[in-house]
């Protein structure tokens, strides 16, 4: 396998690349190999090339909603974020699957397209808003997904429209037939730009006023329980504060941890457990992860 490198010279491959370096907390031990395709045939070149040594394939956006373990990730690590562009087309917005989200709001508010505003702040890529249904303030992806295309895992390439996408609360269709996302386009409304810019501003706002955006974090990390806010149970369980390691849990927002010490990903885990059986002691409520959790021990 050593000649991965040397097999495919146009493309960016690091061995045993420590993927902290890449990741929203800053935590994450080597990947085997990580390679930052640039096109569609680069990534289909690599997932047949894993496909036929049998190597496991991982696949990262910006790696913001995701704690990479402390053992790194075994096989091939694909980081699309070199894939990144974004084209606007009457009232409708394909990215690649690699742009950021919060690019792809701003190109839809500079051609004055409504319906992204809801995203303005999420700092994930396309690629996994589609994966995880990305949502916040009230919006989710699903609501304005016209179609994406997907690598299915035997080769070929499909598009799916919203309902093969089969979106649920932080779920897709992608997430069960292990595709990876090429690209997504967004059907949205024209609107007022200046209106579009304040919503966008005003949510943006908000977001710095009540989230850690100043510490590395993995986002939101448990799912909202049926009939509670995670982050309301963890703050009335006392919680705020408590740290393991170089992991703490938000004094600013009980809904993240934040990396205030070179926490590792064993750090956050711990946290994250501790978090559980607290607040299940507390309010028999059990907290389910949002933010995935990947990789070797």
């Amino acid at each position: 396998m050593a000649n991965m490198m040397t097999k495919f010279p146009e493309i960016e491959i690091k061995q045993d690349e420590p993927l902290m370096h890449y990741t929203y907390t800053h935590t994450g031990g080597p990947a085997d190999w990580l390679a930052f395709p640039k096109n569609v045939e680069e990534v289909q070149t690599l997932v047949a090339y894993a496909n036929d040594h049998q190597l496991p394939l991982t696949v990262l956006g910006n790696a913001s909603n995701l704690i990479v373990r402390d053992g790194g990730i075994e096989g091939l690590t694909l980081i699309l974020t070199r894939m990144n562009k974004i084209s606007v087309s009457g009232n409708r917005v394909t990215a690649q699957a690699g742009a950021a989200y919060i690019e792809t709001t701003i190109a839809a508010r500079d051609h004055s397209l409504t319906g992204l505003e809801f995203a303005a702040g999420i700092p994930g890529s396309i690629g996994g808003a589609i994966f995880m249904n990305a949502g916040a303030y009230g919006g989710e992806t699903k609501e304005v997904v016209e179609s994406a295309t997907v690598l299915l895992p035997d080769g070929t390439v499909k598009r799916l429209n919203n309902e093969e996408l089969d979106f649920g609360y932080r779920h897709s269709s992608v997430q069960d037939n292990h595709g990876v996302v090429l690209d997504a386009t967004f059907s949205l409304q024209p609107g007022d730009h200046d209106e579009i810019a304040a919503k966008m501003d005003e949510l943006n706002a908000r977001r710095a006023a009540k989230q850690p955006l100043d510490l590395p974090s993995c986002g939101s990390v448990f799912k909202r329980p049926t009939g509670y806010f995670a982050g309301k149970l963890i703050h009335d369980a006392g919680l705020q504060g408590y740290t393991a390691g170089g992991a703490q849990v938000s004094t600013k927002h009980a809904g993240f941890i934040v990396n205030i010490d070179h926490g590792t990903a064993n750090d956050y885990v711990a946290v994250i457990h501790h978090v559980q059986q607290t607040v299940k002691e507390k309010f028999g409520v059990s907290l389910q992860t949002e933010v995935r959790i990947i990789g070797r021990n």
